[in-house]
């Protein structure tokens, strides 16, 4: 697909394409967009079972996390769209799934130049709780396999350890509860703050053209034809 040659061709592809959108979604997506996120951001290392992978998605996008970082390097993820509800069409997914790479470094090396701490949880520590992790930098939650939960690598790389309290006789909640339980609680903290944890100008344009992009049908044609107009 033809790309725009610059920022300042953004807000015409975008009214262009709304076109062909109905009113009503381009009110939900503006809606949407005052309360999308990539302050936090959300890692799943070597996660197996689809239906979980695809539940962690859409704990994200109802709690306004625009990325997500898959980390692949024992277990090929697919999705579960049944489960995910077609949410995972509305975020930004990262895929690490170089073959004989050690890829939860790639991914976390790459994160932590983006400024990003790493809170790595797990019920084996005993440093912080959710509730305690900071929000005054951006953070990316990170979260392991069913099984096991996170490598003792990204154990090692995070900022911080945590866990969530338990009460019972089970030693750890469901990975996809434990996405939603650890985003509500570090999203009502951050949106009760003063931090600018909102998109970008420039990221609410490209995010917004990506979702108009998901809700036209053919609508591929109709944005070649109009990026190949003369000046």
């Amino acid at each position: 697909m033809a790309q725009p040659q610059n920022h300042q061709e953004l807000p015409e592809l975008i009214a262009h394409l709304g076109q062909f959108v109905q009113e009503s979604r381009r009110q939900r997506i503006q809606t949407v967009l005052q309360q999308r996120t990539r302050y936090i951001t959300v890692v799943l290392e070597d996660i197996s079972k689809p239906h979980n992978a695809s539940a962690c998605l859409r704990s994200c996008d109802s709690f306004g996390v625009q990325d997500v970082h898959l980390i692949e390097n024992r277990n090929s993820l697919d999705l579960n769209r049944e489960v995910s509800v077609g949410s995972d069409r509305w975020l930004t997914l990262y895929r690490y799934d170089q073959p004989q790479a050690n890829n939860t470094q790639i991914c976390l090396e790459q994160l932590k130049a983006q400024g990003y701490q790493i809170v790595a949880t797990t019920p084996h520590a005993n440093e912080i709780t959710i509730a305690q992790v900071p929000v005054q930098q951006k953070l990316a939650l990170m979260f392991g396999t069913e099984l096991y939960g996170l490598s003792e690598f990204a154990q090692s790389q995070a900022d911080h350890l945590v866990q969530i309290p338990m009460f019972g006789f089970s030693e750890s909640f469901n990975i996809s509860v434990s996405v939603a339980i650890c985003l509500y609680e570090v999203t009502k903290r951050l949106r009760a703050s003063t931090i600018n944890w909102r998109l970008s100008e420039l990221e609410v344009q490209e995010v917004q053209l990506s979702w108009l992009r998901q809700s036209i049908r053919g609508g591929e044609l109709a944005e070649q034809r109009f990026l190949a107009q003369p000046d």
